[in-house]
């Protein structure tokens, strides 16, 4: 742990380690004009984007949603950062490196509007979910309720504890694709019980792109005095919100999946009052029992994926969040729009707005989606993932700002010959 005499006598030290300083700058992309869905259609502006990525581009990958590539200002920074901490690893990563994580922190708290005291770094939303699900306290009978749809590690979670504590696992289930939102709220109101202690809910469904009525659910935990915790995978950096409005207990998500940070980066959100009472995975000293920071208790590790989410930020805020968005909306349009007219297609994403993302879910009637995926791979190099939940059987499509429009193209006529024709023989 760094104490505050480190922190400030790395503050006075009169230059930085060897390696920090860099003197590559970003390059500088066309600045777009016109609204975010005019910008989504700019073709030059998105091929500057996808020149910053360093990507295969021998196969599709369409499961950007799984874990996304870092830009190279990202992928640099890392680089840099590793770099130097491996020239003198105890004196830079502790007196420099771990003082600078406080900017990042900063940084991040002042795009979600939240206090920069409540958001820890993790390696991934299932460890700042699992460090919430683990660490609030239970008793035997006490009931968690959570749709079936959630993240599977997340269930498999609470199943531990139920199988080791005797709680209560009370699963919901929503329609699919859920275009009344309303129904999402009613289906949790009518899971919780007296007996209700925890509430699990997704803001982005990863199996269908399904956006979640979070602040409304959160609304139920708080009228009756149940925290609530939620998986924001798939929203950071992908929707646009204000993380103080949607008023949760603990928000936990991913970095590296469309903020395009470096792999093995997450973030968690505890509310202040939160804090102390929930216990961290791995132990920290009672001085810090209502410290952030006791959640990044994990020993020894690299600094620098941390310090290199600030190049993420940064690039997320050049593209521009609405543009971003927008143009995420524009590819998902382009294959889906003309395969919806095959009578065979089926979708299990509404494309009502502000009702999913960029990820989409869809299935063929007579197809197994398990054997077009590996048809998808095995002919056309295109990657994309299964879905086997029985409610949303199908495949999960997720191509990503540096996705060219050629690529839409080709996985738009190969899904409209499986449509057509069925898989080869």
């Amino acid at each position: 742990m760094t104490t505050r005499r480190d922190f400030l006598g790395a503050l006075a030290l009169p230059a930085l380690a060897p390696g920090l300083r860099s003197t590559s700058r970003p390059r500088e992309l066309p600045a777009p004009d016109g609204t975010p869905d005019e910008v989504a259609r700019d073709e030059d502006f998105w091929t500057a984007v996808a020149a910053e990525f360093d990507v295969d581009r021998s196969i599709v990958n369409f499961n950007n949603g799984g874990v996304s590539p870092a830009p190279r200002p990202v992928t640099a920074a890392l680089a840099r950062h590793l770099q130097a901490a491996n020239e003198a690893p105890a004196y830079v990563m502790w007196r420099h490196q771990a003082p600078n994580r406080e900017a990042v922190r900063a940084k991040l708290a002042r795009f979600l509007n939240v206090d920069a005291e409540e958001l820890a770094f993790t390696r991934n939303a299932s460890e700042s979910l699992e460090i919430c699900q683990f660490g609030i306290d239970l008793a035997r009978g006490d009931e968690i309720v959570c749709c079936d749809q959630d993240y599977p590690r997340m269930l498999t979670t609470f199943r531990q504890r139920v199988a080791r504590e005797g709680l209560v696992l009370n699963l919901l289930r929503i329609p699919v694709p859920c275009e009344e939102p309303q129904k999402i709220v009613d289906a949790y109101r009518e899971r919780i019980t007296e007996r209700t202690k925890l509430i699990l809910c997704s803001h982005v469904i990863n199996l269908t792109g399904q956006v979640v009525p979070v602040k409304e659910i959160t609304a139920l935990g708080r009228e009756r005095g149940i925290p609530v915790i939620v998986d924001g995978a798939h929203a950071f950096a992908n929707l646009e919100f204000d993380l103080r409005e949607l008023d949760c207990d603990y928000y936990a998500t991913s970095l590296h999946k469309w903020l395009f940070a470096p792999i093995g980066t997450g973030l968690l959100f505890v509310k202040r009052d939160k804090i102390l009472p929930t216990w961290p995975l791995m132990a920290c000293d009672t001085k810090q029992d209502a410290d952030i920071r006791k959640f990044e208790e994990i020993g020894t590790h690299p600094a620098g994926y941390a310090l290199s989410v600030s190049d993420a930020l940064s690039f997320h805020e050049r593209l521009g969040p609405a543009r971003k968005a927008a143009r995420l909306r524009y590819l998902r349009e382009r294959w889906v729009t003309p395969l919806a007219r095959h009578p065979r297609f089926k979708l299990n994403t509404s494309l009502k707005p502000g009702l999913s993302n960029s990820l989409c879910n869809f299935a063929i009637e007579g197809v197994d989606s398990t054997a077009l995926a590996a048809h998808l791979f095995e002919k056309h190099r295109i990657f994309v993932v299964a879905i086997g939940h029985a409610d949303c059987t199908g495949i999960r499509v997720s191509p990503s700002v540096y996705t060219s429009l050629e690529e839409i193209d080709r996985f738009r006529d190969a899904l409209d010959a499986v449509a057509a024709n069925g898989l080869p023989g």
